[in-house]
């Protein structure tokens, strides 16, 4: 079988404290966090800043990849390709292959199964954005995030494999336990026990059945992830299935929620960060029947490991956001407009022929005297030569804060909105939009990075761009900031 290259996770910036809900409610809170995806982002947004991370660590870069599987249970879009935009960003090739897969939490494990399986390098991204109604146990144990891992045949440049593919093996049954018709605001469940008493024989045979096929038991496992939407079924099995109890992965649900079609990913991601080489992993999904992947850490994984980790970005979390404003950004809660137009919704032809700076961030630089033009140019700012540009990706290159100013009258739903001009390394100056910090935050001299977001929804039409947001420093992740999967 083919082998882990490459991955990635993306944890947002905002958390959301649960004891800010039963502050409001008087009920439904509880200890700890939930992620939260901010106003700018969605699950696209969110997949490509997952994908980014993993191809940094690529020698090819995105050239490398074939395909691209995206997985989610709440699309940005219906009747669209949501992964179109992901690619976008990504500047993969225009032949590498892009499709979605939708609709249900079983969807991410169903992307890491298909790219693993696949002969070129695929890339397999997950996400996801948990809401149930307020005061629920949805809205309390939910989580938002993505991951993103490059599976599959040789890729160029000769990047290693860092985990093999050791086996997988999967169960299906027709059951309700977690559904939602189209429209719906929140999910409905059916009783606890019988999703329990469902869930137990189906795992136990994936379980069973991928541990003989790798040639391995349950005491050769030194590594068990199990996730999945039914905490009651995930944590039985966790006790139930003879690995050794040191060797359960912590429960990252305290920290940023359960993540639904994300978090095997986020929880993989985790692992992989902290895991030795030679060390047995297994994988298993609990979600409209069990999934199981096995996978042994090679000894390149020391050396390629993902170049943010997922406790890093648990620690660098914000928990200031307020209830209310959670509930304002999941339309939950309606608010008074702003007495001004309503925004215009980006048209289709020049979105078109503007695809490599809007989705790609790709500037151009003069070939005459090596001005940087952001947006790209035909004529050179500087020296007036016409039609002397090459292209340049400045996605993944950081800038300093030139000046930015505080606008409290402009609309925003996180108000007020911070614009600054931002300089890049190597040249080049634009004027953007910041994100994930407060006001006082922001400084002259202040190093940003860019980042994928949605900026703004208008006549049905997502717009997607880019943000700067600021450069943090990688921090060690606090005790308890991680803590068995299921939630």
């Amino acid at each position: 079988m083919g082998g882990l290259i490459a991955y990635g996770a993306y944890i947002p910036y905002n958390r959301l404290k649960r004891s800010r809900i039963a502050e409001v409610l008087g009920s439904g809170g509880g200890p700890g966090s939930r992620a939260v995806a901010s106003f700018d982002e969605d699950t696209t947004s969110m997949g490509a800043e997952a994908a980014r991370a993993a191809l940094r660590m690529l020698a090819g870069g995105p050239a490398s990849v074939r395909q691209l599987y995206f997985a989610t249970a709440a699309p940005a879009y219906l009747d669209k390709t949501n992964a179109g935009a992901i690619h976008a960003a990504l500047r993969l090739p225009e032949s590498a292959l892009a499709v979605d897969m939708a609709g249900a939490v079983r969807s991410g494990v169903g992307a890491l199964l298909a790219a693993a399986d696949a002969r070129v390098p695929t890339l397999a991204v997950l996400a996801d954005v948990r809401t149930g109604l307020p005061g629920g146990g949805d809205e309390r144990d939910g989580g938002d995030g993505a991951a993103a891992f490059v599976l599959g045949g040789d890729v160029e440049g000769g990047a290693p494999v860092i985990a093999e593919l050791l086996a997988h093996r999967s169960t299906t049954a027709e059951f309700l336990d977690r559904w939602r018709l189209p429209g719906d605001r929140a999910s409905r469940v059916w009783e606890e026990r019988f999703g329990e008493h469902v869930y137990a024989p189906l795992v136990a045979g994936a379980f069973t059945a991928a541990l003989e096929e790798a040639g391995l038991t349950a005491a050769d496992v030194d590594h068990l992830v199990v996730t999945g939407v039914h905490g009651r079924a995930v944590r039985a099995f966790a006790k139930a299935s003879g690995v050794r109890r040191e060797a359960i992965a912590p429960d990252l649900a305290a920290a940023i929620g359960n993540t639904g079609t994300a978090h095997a990913g986020i929880a993989l991601a985790e692992l992989l960060d902290r895991a030795e080489p030679g060390q047995v992993v297994a994988v298993v999904v609990l979600a409209d029947g069990a999934s199981v992947l096995l996978l042994r850490t090679t000894a390149a994984l020391a050396a390629h490991r993902a170049p943010n980790p997922v406790a890093a970005q648990i620690a660098a979390g914000n928990d200031g956001l307020a209830y209310a404003t959670f509930l304002s950004w999941r339309d939950l809660l309606e608010r008074e407009p702003p007495r001004r137009p309503d925004p215009e919704a980006p048209a289709a032809p020049p979105s078109f022929r503007s695809e490599g700076w809007k989705f790609g961030f790709v500037a151009s630089r003069c070939e005459s005297c090596g001005a940087r033009h952001l947006p790209p140019a035909r004529v050179c700012v500087r020296c007036h030569a016409v039609d002397r540009m090459t292209t340049e990706p400045l996605a993944d290159v950081p800038g300093t804060v030139a000046t930015f100013t505080v606008d409290r009258l402009a609309f925003t739903p996180s108000p007020p909105l911070v614009a600054a001009v931002i300089d890049f390394d190597g040249g080049g100056r634009f004027r953007c939009q910041l994100t994930d910090l407060a006001p006082e935050e922001v400084a002259i001299g202040g190093r940003v990075e860019m980042t994928f977001r949605r900026m703004v929804t208008a006549g049905g039409i997502h717009n997607y761009f880019w943000k700067a947001r600021p450069q943090r420093p990688v921090v060690a992740a606090t005790n308890g900031s991680n803590g068995a999967q299921g939630g």
